[in-house]
């Protein structure tokens, strides 16, 4: 059962590596259009129409996944000073129930998000003409990102390994 886990856990390294190279490219996209938005509009003078909204949907695209991709690294802001008074086995079981309050709104974000897809498919951008679809996908797409990396956090419970908070150094 262990090295099912860990065969697991790894595949679940691997997704959230994929993650942040897509993470990565949205941020690039997204710079770049931005970037060229402000050359275009004040050393050319003719603006480009359509780069403020792809930079707009790249950032919502951006904000959650990123939030899913954050969770799992532990770099989300926490309020854990309970954690650090409790002893080791409420410590765990309280870390246990987070993940889970968290897996459940992961689980509201894919399901009403989904909806709200399906509402808005035939609705289209003003600039781009894409369908609206595509930045409210953004919504369940990082549900899943919360729900799979849910997982991974239960994993590291169960296996016992270390959670991996960022601590800001002083």
């Amino acid at each position: 059962m262990q090295s099912f886990l860990q065969f697991v856990n790894a595949g679940i390294g691997h997704f959230n590596r994929l993650i942040g190279w897509g993470l990565a490219l949205l941020l690039l996209v997204m710079t770049v259009l931005i970037f060229w938005q402000v050359f275009a509009r004040f050393v050319v003078g003719s603006p480009l129409f359509f780069s403020d909204e792809i930079a707009r949907f790249s950032m919502l695209w951006l904000t959650f996944i990123g939030a899913g991709y954050a969770y799992r690294k532990g770099t989300l802001i926490s309020v854990d000073i309970v954690l650090e008074y409790c002893g080791e086995r409420v410590g765990r079981l309280m870390r246990i129930l987070v993940v889970l309050c968290s897996a459940v709104f992961a689980f509201v974000m894919i399901k009403y998000g989904f909806e709200l897809v399906g509402r808005v498919s035939s609705q289209t951008a003003p600039s781009t003409r894409i369908s609206m679809m595509w930045p409210y996908l953004a919504i369940p797409a990082g549900g899943i990102v919360i729900m799979v990396n849910s997982l991974g956090l239960l994993i590291d419970e169960a296996l016992g390994q270390p959670v991996h908070h960022h601590q800001e150094v002083n």
